[in-house]
């Protein structure tokens, strides 16, 4: 194989402009599987060849645990990744969940081999895959929450849970995946025989998050199937009342998929209720915080005046800036305005 057909070499502008102008319409959708994958660069560089032919975007992980992939499809290959991903013995009958809400979310694909398939950095010691917590679908899910003997726990880092989580449930106060699970067990401390109820974006989180409780001796762990993306799609369809509020947070372009019409969330600017991320424009920041449409034209979509003004700067005062660490203008509101409020 040759290396340079195997990643992507055209520029991010290029990129989004061919995105742009294209005349069909795609299919944002995900799914993960949990799987022995003996050679994982191997299998990664086939199914970027596979999915290359088939104009498909996305961000895919694979490792010797399995594969993680959202994905952006053409309309018209839908039909024809169904029947192509069947003839992988590793992705044989494999469940792919369609996005709630459609957009422009990817723009390139990439498939990465990494370690984890979810970065908690657990030995493998610490849990057994063919031992993870119950699945539960919609209407399971909604009657367990009515039992107040259960502790629901939202797997997602806090910035996710922000804009829309379920009714009363535990939001740890990490950033990280790797801080996550020790919190998790820390909070849930002296709840070992109680009904734990975890729920994350996809499903995958909670797959590894369950089997690492049950190996601390948590005894009655359930999870929600399909995560958030499938609860919503079931409850529409089934018309069942939500318990879960606000929007489901996305890694893509997106950024979010509206679930019901609350909004949970604060502007990190003006407190006005809001709850659209953005991207501080600041190239040196880059900071993922809420911002209503008002701040957003008054600090040109920066956290803050000092990224505001770093950003107007000339591109070459900006690369000098970046090289002394003791004048670059990074995150500065982030740190000193919105985190403390988030600790509270």
């Amino acid at each position: 194989m040759k290396k340079n057909i195997l990643y992507n070499k055209i520029n991010k502008i290029e990129l989004k402009k061919k995105l742009k102008d294209e005349d069909f319409k795609r299919i944002t959708a995900s799914f993960y599987k949990y799987i022995t994958i003996e050679d994982p660069s191997i299998f990664r560089n086939n199914l970027f060849l596979l999915l290359n032919k088939l104009e498909i975007f996305g961000r895919i992980y694979v490792s010797n645990e399995g594969i993680n992939a959202q994905i952006s499809v053409p309309e018209k290959n839908w039909g024809i990744l169904y029947i192509k991903l069947e003839t992988i013995r590793e992705l044989k009958k494999i469940t792919i969940k369609k996005a709630l809400q459609e957009g422009k979310s990817f723009y390139k694909l990439t498939i990465k081999v990494r370690d984890e398939l979810v970065a908690y950095g657990l030995s493998s010691k610490s849990y057994n895959m063919k031992h993870v917590g119950k699945h539960l679908d919609a209407v399971e899910y909604n009657n367990a929450i009515e039992n107040p003997k259960t502790t629901v726990v939202d797997m997602r880092n806090y910035y996710e849970s922000e804009i829309g989580r379920f009714e009363n449930a535990i939001i740890p106060n990490v950033e990280t995946s790797k801080e996550l699970l020790p919190e998790v067990k820390k909070i849930l401390k002296g709840k070992e025989k109680d009904q734990i109820l975890l729920y994350c974006t996809g499903g995958i989180r909670c797959e590894k998050a369950s089997a690492y409780l049950i190996e601390s001796g948590f005894k009655n762990v359930s999870q929600l199937s399909g995560g958030i993306i499938q609860y919503a799609h079931d409850i529409k369809e089934k018309d069942l009342k939500s318990k879960f509020k606000g929007k489901n947070f996305v890694f893509d372009q997106r950024l979010g998929e509206r679930v019901t019409d609350d909004i949970i969330s604060n502007c990190h600017i003006c407190g006005d209720v809001c709850d659209e991320h953005t991207d501080c424009k600041n190239d040196a920041c880059h900071i993922l915080f809420i911002q209503c449409l008002n701040c957003s034209e008054k600090y040109q979509g920066c956290c803050s005046t000092e990224c505001q003004n770093f950003a107007a700067l000339p591109t070459d005062q900006q690369k000098i800036f970046r090289k002394d660490p003791k004048r670059i203008i990074s995150r500065t509101y982030f740190d000193s305005h919105i985190k403390p409020k988030l600790n509270s």
